[in-house]
């Protein structure tokens, strides 16, 4: 599809014509020799002096308003749109805050075929699910223990992120938990996105032991971030010591910052958590689209051009062609 940048300039083009129909000729005056025979003379050889001008000429005329509709058009600015260019960018920032201390060694989950398997091996496989199902946000992957550490940053790459995920095993961050360091760390991560709506879903199965900032006033500095903080446990809350899950302190960090508290028994609950999780952080996908613009002004204006060449070429060889003409004649 083809379109004019500035159409209203075609509003000039009767110009010439009102110029040409309301303004005199141009005329300047010259030396010259008076001949009062002139006349006469003209008579005598058969020819009558021609009027100045191109009022007399109409091919001349003709092409004058051709050249000034064709640069008139190349003025307009006519350009050919192309087909839009999309690009969808997301509009929500994801962090995953993963507990692997010693106690998500417990071997009380089951997989699809009925197997025990521990409890870092069932969050793997429902984490999968739910990455994939994310494809136009960007995630990011923090694990804990006795420490916090960035597995991987903010990302689109979706495909290195589950990698990563299945590179983080049981006790690589220490065997104790310290979910505070985990939320600070969060939203240090979240602070470089440029995004304004960002979640982490922190998921854990013991008690904060080793943090250096309290889960309480790391829930406060997200809230006043505006960090929407969503907890899930899946521990044990009759457990003692290290493997006793406070349900309490992950309720009051979701409270604070307006997240959901979700308490995960085994892997269907935890999969059915993470379906209402898709739920509740829903795709929000920002489209860009570009049109993309050729310009085609310099047809008309070369088209003007070949026509004044054309023009002034047939005005030079006229005379030669006319001398020829009478040559052969005579």
């Amino acid at each position: 599809m083809w379109q004019l940048d500035y159409p209203w300039l075609l509003l000039l083009l009767p110009l010439p014509w009102l110029g040409y129909r309301y303004l005199p000729d141009y005329r300047e005056a010259r030396s010259a020799v008076r001949v009062p025979f002139f006349s006469a003379m003209s008579r005598a050889v058969g020819q009558a002096p021609s009027a100045a001008g191109t009022r007399s000429n109409r091919w001349q005329l003709l092409l004058n308003v051709l050249v000034w509709a064709l640069v008139l058009l190349a003025a307009a600015r006519p350009v050919y749109v192309e087909k839009p260019i999309e690009r969808q960018q997301p509009v929500r920032d994801l962090m995953l805050a993963i507990d692997i201390s010693q106690s998500m060694e417990t071997t009380d989950f089951t997989d699809a075929n009925g197997q025990k398997i521990n409890r870092l091996a069932a969050v793997k496989a429902v984490v999968h699910g739910f990455i994939d199902k994310r494809k136009d946000d960007r995630l990011g992957l923090i694990v804990f223990g006795s420490g916090a550490y960035p597995q991987a940053p903010l990302t689109l790459d979706h495909a290195s992120l589950s990698l990563l995920l299945d590179d983080t095993g049981i006790g690589m961050a220490g065997p104790n938990t310290a979910i505070g360091d985990a939320i600070g760390l969060s939203l240090k991560l979240l602070d470089q996105a440029h995004e304004q709506e960002k979640v982490l879903i922190l998921l854990t199965d013991g008690n904060d032991t080793s943090s250096a900032i309290t889960p309480d006033h790391a829930a406060s500095m997200a809230a006043a971030k505006g960090v929407v903080i969503h907890t899930i446990g899946i521990g044990d809350p009759t457990a003692e010591g290290e493997a006793k899950v406070n349900l309490q302190g992950l309720q009051q960090i979701a409270q604070t910052t307006g997240g959901k508290f979700f308490r995960a028994e085994d892997r269907t609950a935890l999969d059915q958590v993470y379906s209402t999780l898709d739920k509740l952080t829903p795709h929000q996908v920002k489209t860009l689209s570009h049109q993309p613009k050729r310009d085609l002004f310099w047809w008309p204006l070369g088209a003007a051009i070949a026509l004044l060449a054309l023009y002034h070429v047939g005005a030079l060889l006229r005379p030669h062609l006319t001398l020829t003409r009478q040559r052969q004649e005579a």
